[in-house]
Order: C-alpha cells, then sequence, then structure tokens
C-alpha cells in the first residue's frame, strides 16, 4: 500500500440516455455508437423494445440480440457478455428499464420473495451484478431508460388538494446515474438533451443540443487522453519477461481493467512459451538418443 499522484487513464465510457417514450433515446444511443467506433460492425445493441431497433437498420450494418421476458439481472448479464465474446466495441442496452420493472425483473423478482424488506438482501446482490457488469466490460457502453411523471397530491392556500407534477424519474434503482460518465436527458420530442451528469466536464452547463455523432467523436476523443500507454506498457514488459504460463494468469487477473488491452499480449506470450517447451523437449530427446547411441557404440567397440 502506497501513496501515488492521481492520474487520469484511459477509460471504456459508460453513458446513459434517458427520457420519455418517443423523445429519440435508441436513435440518439446509436448516432453516439457510431461516433465512438466509426464502424457499424462494431456496434451490438440488447434490444428490449419487441424489435424497435431494427426501424433504425438503415442507418449501417449493426447486430442486435432481442432480449425477452424474463428480465432477470442474469439474462442482462448473459446478453453483454456474447458481445463481448463477439469482439463488440460499443454495447447499446436497450433500455434497462426492463431489469428493474419489467416482467421477470427486480421488483417482480422482489414480490415473488414474499415483497418483505428483508427480501431486498437476495434481489439487491443480483442487481449489484448487473451494474457490475456494466462497469467491468471491456466495451464502451451506452444503456437507455425510460423516464416517468412524478405527481404528488398537495394543499393549496384554500385548503382544497390539487395535484402538482414533480417532474420526470428515471425507471430504474435510484443511484445508476452516478455509475456513468455521462448522463444525457432527453427533454422533448425535437431530440433536444441536456447533461444531467457528467464527469467529462464537456457538456455540464451548457445550452441544450441534439446528438449527433460528432457527440460520440468529442467523447471518443476525451476518453483516449489519458495515460494508459505508458501503464500498458509496464503491464506488456511484465508479460514479455514472463516465464510460466501459471504467471501469465496471474498477469491476467491482477489486471482486471486491463483484460481487454492485454489479451492478445498474454496470448503471444502464451504461443512462445509453449513453442519454447515444445523446442527444449524436441532437442532433449535429441540430446538423449545421440547419448544412447554414442552409448551403445562404446560397447561394440569393446
Amino acid at each position: 500500500m502506497k501513496l501515488q499522484k492521481a492520474q487520469k487513464e484511459q477509460i471504456k465510457l459508460r453513458i446513459g440516455l434517458s427520457g420519455a417514450s418517443g423523445f429519440g433515446k435508441s436513435y440518439s444511443a446509436l448516432l453516439l455508437a457510431y461516433g465512438i467506433t466509426n464502424n457499424w460492425n462494431k456496434i451490438a445493441v440488447i434490444d428490449t423494445e419487441n424489435g424497435s431497433i431494427n426501424l433504425y437498420s438503415e442507418l449501417g450494418d449493426f447486430s442486435t440480440i432481442s432480449l425477452s421476458q424474463p428480465y432477470s439481472p442474469e439474462r442482462y448479464i448473459q446478453a453483454i457478455k456474447a458481445c463481448e465474446n463477439a469482439k463488440m466495441e460499443v454495447i447499446i442496452i436497450d433500455s434497462i428499464t426492463h431489469e428493474w420493472n419489467g416482467r421477470g425483473g427486480c421488483l417482480q423478482i422482489h414480490e415473488n420473495l414474499g415483497g418483505r424488506f428483508q427480501d431486498w438482501a437476495k434481489v439487491t446482490p443480483r442487481h449489484q451484478a448487473f451494474i457490475d457488469c456494466i462497469l467491468q466490460s471491456s466495451c464502451h457502453i451506452i444503456t437507455t431508460v425510460r423516464r416517468k411523471s412524478e405527481f404528488s397530491l398537495d394543499q393549496d392556500a384554500n385548503g382544497r388538494m390539487k395535484v402538482v407534477k414533480l417532474g420526470t424519474k428515471e425507471q430504474t434503482r435510484e443511484g445508476f446515474e452516478y455509475e456513468l460518465t455521462i448522463n444525457f436527458e432527453l427533454i422533448n420530442d425535437n431530440h433536444l438533451c441536456i447533461a444531467s451528469k457528467d464527469r467529462t466536464g464537456l457538456f455540464m452547463n451548457k445550452p441544450e443540443f441534439v446528438i449527433s455523432s460528432g457527440t460520440g467523436k468529442i467523447l471518443k476523443q476525451w476518453c483516449q487522453k489519458g495515460i494508459t500507454n505508458d501503464f500498458t506498457m509496464d503491464i506488456e514488459k511484465e508479460i514479455s519477461q514472463c516465464s510460466t504460463l501459471e504467471g501469465l494468469r496471474h498477469i491476467y487477473i491482477k489486471y482486471p481493467n486491463k483484460q481487454g488491452v492485454i489479451r492478445e499480449k498474454l496470448i503471444q506470450r502464451k504461443r512462445e512459451l509453449e513453442e519454447a517447451k515444445s523446442t527444449y523437449l524436441d532437442n532433449k530427446e535429441i540430446i538423449n538418443n545421440i547419448k544412447t547411441s554414442e552409448n551403445g557404440t562404446t560397447r561394440n567397440d569393446y
């Protein structure tokens, strides 16, 4: 354990898009994704909206996974892993609302357990595993979430009760926004948005705007300004100096946030070690054969 200077590393983006139905969450997510990767073939959409993402198929050749009920956290995790295994660069989860209050989602799981406060002890770890899967992914991830209006029943100055609109609230577990790099709130059906949370400092307190692929490019440039190159070079040096397969496995486990970056280097070093071992065994067998032959010749000479 030691103190060290705070430094910004390159990161994978975690972007949220929230808004009411018809405000353009899916379309905006696709534009963002293309701006980040500049390659439609590297974009995958986990679609929980009954195939609605296919309405935008003319934009490019992105891939989709259709996710139907039950919308359990584990099924979302399975879909994310499938996208990662397919070597996608950007994953769009459209939407995460179903994981919370859809059929088979966390609220229904809690209700089926009895709906008691203590039942959250069984539900929360499952939901957290879903959040962790998003945060630890080797891909950039864009999530969409529905918003609904909230109201309260208040008493006016004359003592009469009236309904007061409080605003809108995301339909997922409270606190998800704080896990994101940036969260865009779409505020009307003209697709105008604002940044309700922004760790980049690029969009906070700025005028309303319409998301485009250029927005994704700006975010990609921001996340590439870290110092990861130096850190990655240190890891790659450690890999090149490693002399055992067990050591390579240890390095892979030691750097969970870099696994996607160092995977190819690890595989290459693994092949080198296996080839070296094979060559050593072949040479050893040749030497043993030579010794056996020499010993046999010597005995025959006597």
